[in-house]
């Protein structure tokens, strides 16, 4: 063994406890379902209706509403605050505004009962940054993943009342995390990407015209992210690799239209991590990371208001499990039930139209006891800041 192995492998045994802890691969589980102005105003209660290209993501049987060709451009950006207290000490997220973009573009010919779409969103992502004095330095400090899908559709208009769409995603992924060692300023990182493929499908059956039900689902995608890893400043980066398993999920939704410019809608969305029990880094000196997460339901509810002026108001309401247990919590992944309030705004034209939307989450404080994860025992508490915004054009 040459003398550089030879010291990367002994310095891997000595960080062994430290790698050990769970945040070496967290802010992976930040699942983002905001994926369109109009549907995240009405607390993305939008898999029934459907109506615009985003549909490609919330429901893509929602596609053959659309006539002729239909593009779309948006983004969500994001401000994310979480606070820990523990002890008469209170520390805070750096404050970041992120964003993540939103194109869609549908094409539906006007003699047969297809409809094609193409989809380029980020259903997965974000990043959280503590600062390094916090008492969990060594179980978290920073994680940043991105995550970015293309999504070809094919719906097909089954008849006047029922349609069904599938689609395979193309996926890329790039994680990466970091936690303290031993003293300020030192660090573990881990930092790698890869691709994946995975799949959707949808359904949107309208049997009168004042209700309409739609499901659809994403299937389960497994990334196995390979780079390096390195203690900073006491080691040279090294080979690693990661495999995580990001989760299935399922949306059924039930629209009401109790007159043409009223548009009421219910939806329960289901996303699997239960998935995600342990992660093992592969490095010099692999170790497990246990996560043990649990499945969790999204309970959305949506109202739209449209005028004949081609101006809609829209507003929601959506209530999120939380799905990290207290046994191996890290603040890395500070989950908890939130509250997520919205309300938007948007204009049709003949050919043109926009739509914007504002989002407030809070989790209320949750007090962790973690037996596997101890530095991490205090209280948290989340807040949000979000608006998204879009053009739509129509040719």
């Amino acid at each position: 063994m040459t003398a550089p192995k030879r010291t990367e492998y002994i310095v891997s045994w000595l960080l062994l406890p430290a790698v050990m802890a769970p945040a070496s691969a967290l802010a992976l589980g930040i699942r983002i379902p905001d994926q369109d102005p109009a549907a995240t105003a009405r607390g993305n209660a939008f898999t029934a209706t459907a109506d615009d290209p985003a549909a490609i993501y919330y429901n893509p049987a929602g596609i053959t509403q659309l006539s002729g060709s239909q593009v779309q451009v948006g983004t969500y950006a994001v401000w994310l605050d979480s606070r820990y207290t523990a002890g008469g000490a209170a520390f805070d997220t750096t404050d970041r505004i992120q964003a993540v973009p939103q194109i869609y573009y549908t094409y539906s010919p006007p003699s047969i009962p297809l409809s094609f779409g193409l989809g380029f969103y980020s259903p997965y992502g974000l990043s959280l940054q503590w600062p390094d004095n916090t008492p969990f330095r060594t179980v978290g400090t920073q994680g940043e993943l991105t995550y970015l899908t293309l999504n070809p559709v094919v719906a097909w208009r089954v008849n006047s009342q029922l349609s069904i769409a599938a689609g395979p995603t193309l996926n890329y992924s790039e994680a990466d995390l970091r936690k303290g060692l031993f003293l300020p300023g030192d660090q573990f990182r881990f930092k790698g990407d890869d691709t994946a493929a995975g799949y959707n499908v949808g359904l949107r059956w309208q049997p009168l015209a004042q209700w309409a039900f739609g499901a659809t689902y994403r299937s389960e995608t497994t990334l196995d992210y390979r780079g390096t890893s390195q203690a900073i400043p006491y080691a040279p980066p090294g080979n690693a690799s990661a495999r995580f398993a990001f989760p299935q999920d399922v949306t059924v939704g039930l629209s009401f239209r109790p007159t043409p410019n009223w548009n009421l809608e219910f939806d329960v969305d289901w996303t699997d991590w239960s998935r995600l029990q342990t992660v093992t880094i592969n490095q010099a000196v692999p170790a497990a990371i246990p996560f043990n997460w649990r499945s969790s339901f999204m309970y959305e509810w949506g109202v739209t208001r449209s005028f004949a002026n081609g101006y809609s108001l829209s507003a929601g309401y959506m209530f999120s499990q939380n799905s990290v247990p207290a046994q191996d919590f890290t603040p890395l992944v500070p989950d908890s039930d939130r509250h997520i309030f919205s309300a938007g705004i948007g204009r049709k034209y003949r050919h043109l139209g926009w739509e914007a939307a504002y989002q407030f989450a809070y989790g209320p404080p949750r007090t962790v006891v973690s037996p596997g994860n101890p530095a991490a025992n205090g209280t948290y508490r989340f807040l949000s800041h979000a608006l998204t915004v879009s053009l739509g054009y129509s040719f």
